[in-house]
């Protein structure tokens, strides 16, 4: 008997079947992997499981008996809960405020907060989560607020728990202890169902792996005598390189050039992270990579050289033209793309079309504006345009709400803005961050194009894997500083992980020496 088995689940959305006809049965005490392309219906089948859709067919059965489920309440009460890829919680209220909301105890209308409190500690305590619970939610980093999420499911004593791309905005060093916390409570019998894209993530905790490809189920297998090669193509449905064939970069003219940036912030605002005396180049025909632990200074810093904020002292020039002060479209014009690293706040307005999307930064052009009206029939086409180049999948095509497409597509919809305007320098923050296989392996493939055409690129990642992979140059900030400025080919990954973490760093970096090194 299964703990929970969905059978032959059907959800619809206009122009697009989500889940069609998927059976996914669930052991108990085990960890199963549901792996499939971004729209693939992962997070869909998942959330009729939440109660948060209802499914046009299909059953569901808990310990072998049919059971209803309306929405979240009805899910807690079957003790399921659901770890959201993007988090629910009031940012304004306490880490415990966040855990018992919903489920709050009350005498005579006033809330009892002693008993919660222990309870949470001591569940704080067992799970090894070191976490201030009378801290606002918005002054804890991202890894914090899904210890929060998680803790949310103890407190209610869910025993079924879905994790929906759980490491998706985790440093390395967070997801090795998700990792064992997900072992932890599958041993202690609890059942897990793990939405990911990461291969390496599902050999190491997952006992099981159904793969879901354009709405259907392929198949489950045993992940313990099934290879990531097999997984991937079962996915995909091609064989897809899981490692990057690159030829050698060829570094040429300086594209983009830093110097001495500096921006103190506010010091008693959590999470806004300075940056100090930042130097450097970014030249045509490499990717440089900026690596760190997340909060290290690195958001701040893009957004300084892409003007979301100001800075101290410092400057800033592209192509040899100071931008240090310019406005955002000024420096859209000078040859910047920008992928950022939250699409939703700063890459994409949800509640627009694919196609308006697509001309967030070019509208008041020529080519798509007359007179101070829209052309929306040359709109429409050029998004087209895109959504075939880039495979963009969206069940009503170009006027498809933003809103209602995958994360994996929403990002390609960006990219292919950014990239269709031909930059000289992309800015790409987290590129791959939450995305499948296939998807990596193409955003991969369009930033070596980018760098191979003499386009500059500086890539901002947390993926070690990525930053080795894809750079041509690493430099490693940690609390605001370049620490580092090193050699994928010549570094190892232990080496980086002690750049990353503080415990080491290098004492010449210095580019008071430019000159000497172009003449070099």
């Amino acid at each position: 008997m299964y703990i929970i088995e969905m059978r032959n689940i059907t959800k619809e959305f206009p122009g697009i079947i989500a889940n069609d006809d998927i059976t996914l049965q669930l052991k108990k005490g085990e960890i199963h992997a549901l792996l499939g392309e971004n729209g693939a219906g992962k997070s869909t089948l998942m959330s009729v499981l939440f109660g948060l859709y209802k499914q046009e067919a299909g059953e569901i059965f808990k310990d072998g008996e049919p059971v209803a489920i309306a929405g979240p309440n009805d899910a807690n009460r079957l003790g399921i809960g659901m770890v959201h890829q993007h988090f629910k919680l009031v940012h304004n209220f306490t880490v415990l405020e966040n855990i018992v909301l919903g489920v709050e105890t009350t005498r005579s209308g006033v809330l009892q907060m002693a008993e919660a409190r222990e309870q949470v500690l001591a569940l704080s305590a067992k799970y090894g989560f070191d976490i201030d619970i009378d801290k606002e939610v918005g002054q804890i980093s991202v890894g914090m607020q899904q210890r929060v999420e998680i803790l949310k499911m103890l407190y209610r004593q869910n025993e079924i728990l879905i994790f929906d791309e759980p490491t998706a905005v985790l440093t390395p060093q967070e997801i090795d202890a998700l990792m064992q916390t997900m072992r932890n409570m599958a041993a202690e019998g609890k059942s897990i169902l793990f939405i990911t894209h990461k291969l390496d993530e599902i050999k190491l905790v997952a006992d099981r792996c159904s793969v879901l490809r354009k709405g259907k189920m392929i198949g489950t297998v045993d992940v313990a005598s099934t290879s990531k090669e097999e997984m991937s193509e079962m996915m995909v449905g091609r064989k897809v390189i899981l490692s990057l064939d690159k030829k050698e970069a060829t570094p040429g003219k300086v594209i983009m050039e830093v110097r001495n940036l500096t921006r103190r912030g506010n010091e008693k605002k959590s999470g806004k992270a300075k940056f100090n005396n930042v130097s450097f180049d970014v030249r045509a025909g490499e990717i440089l990579c900026i690596a760190g632990i997340e909060g290290n200074g690195q958001t701040d810093l893009v957004y300084a050289l892409t003007g979301l904020s100001n800075i101290d002292s410092g400057t800033i020039t592209m192509n040899g033209q100071d931008i240090t002060k310019a406005k955002i479209r000024k420096r859209t014009e000078t040859g910047i793309a920008h992928i950022p690293e939250d699409r939703h706040k700063h890459g994409l307005v949800l509640d627009y079309t694919l196609a308006y999307n697509t001309i967030l930064q070019t509208y008041y052009t020529p080519e798509f504006q007359s007179g101070g009206f829209l052309k929306m029939n040359v709109i429409a086409e050029y998004a087209r345009e895109l959504i075939e180049r880039f495979d963009i999948r969206s069940g009503q095509g170009e006027v498809t709400p933003t809103r209602s497409m995958s994360g994996g597509n929403q990002q390609k919809v960006i990219l292919s803005r950014e990239i269709s305007r031909d930059p000289q320098l992309l800015i790409a923050v987290q590129p791959t961050r939450g995305l499948d296989v296939g998807a990596i392996e193409y955003i991969h493939s369009q930033l070596l194009a980018q760098r191979d055409n003499g386009k500059a690129v500086l890539l901002v990642s947390l993926e070690l894997e990525e930053v080795m992979n894809v750079s041509d140059r690493i430099l490693v900030m940690y609390e605001g500083e370049i620490v580092a400025d090193v050699n994928p080919k010549e570094v190892t990954f232990a080496e980086l992980g002690l750049y990353m973490s503080g415990a080491k760093r290098m004492d010449d970096i210095a580019y008071d020496k430019t000159e000497t090194e172009v003449s070099a």
